[in-house]
């Protein structure tokens, strides 16, 4: 199976972007094109998944656009990676769960690149770090499958600026905190988009 490799430099417009996945949806499931990952940023824009609660957006005045990923509300901004894909589990396993868990795993592998032990957690989609005290989420993961075509991705956070998860309650959960590469103390994640797409070509190829 050939995966499109594409890299966005300049921020892409969320809305745009939504629309030119669901094209490549649409022609990866009648054979036209080949399955994909996009690896960009956004200018801020908060979303709300398919399980948003009104009772988790704490700043009623900020403009939120309504998506059709799974997941409740989160927030795109410049400094995180947002990585989109589009993959046919027609010619795949027809398995969410271990979709999913292959994602995680590529993000965990991700992480252990900066020397960040990250982890999983059944009850609460993403990935999360320090696990034995104030656990906080550095990625968020939100998904949908359409025609058994899986599309949408994950976001990780690099140098975005936290304070600006103040006006949500970040997928919904409120006893943990969010955090990112340079709130861990990485100072050197320049070529985070190229292990990205090292670690999610070596997962799904």
């Amino acid at each position: 199976m050939n995966i499109e490799v594409k890299s966005s430099v300049k921020p892409i417009d969320y809305l745009q972007s939504i629309k030119i996945l669901e094209k490549r949806v649409h022609d990866v499931f009648l054979g036209k094109k080949d399955e994909l990952l996009w690896v960009l940023e956004h200018n801020s824009v908060y979303t709300a998944g398919t399980s948003a609660n009104k009772k988790d957006l704490l700043d009623k005045n900020l403009p939120v656009i309504k998506t059709n990923r799974g997941g409740k509300y989160t927030l795109h901004s410049p400094g995180q990676k947002v990585v989109y894909f589009v993959l046919n589990l027609n010619k795949r396993e027809r398995d969410i769960r271990k979709l999913i868990s292959k994602i995680e795993n590529c993000i965990i592998q991700t992480l252990k690149e900066y020397k960040i032990e990250s982890y999983n957690d059944s009850k609460n989609i993403g990935i999360w770090v320090n696990k034995q005290k104030n656990s906080k989420k550095i990625a968020a993961i939100g998904i949908r499958v359409k025609k058994w075509v899986a599309y949408h991705g994950f976001s990780l956070n690099v140098c975005n600026d936290l304070s600006k998860y103040k006006g949500i309650i970040p997928c919904g959960i409120r006893d943990r905190g969010i955090t990112s590469l340079k709130d861990m103390g990485v100072k050197n994640y320049r070529n985070i988009e190229e292990v990205i797409i090292k670690k999610f070509l070596s997962t799904f190829l």
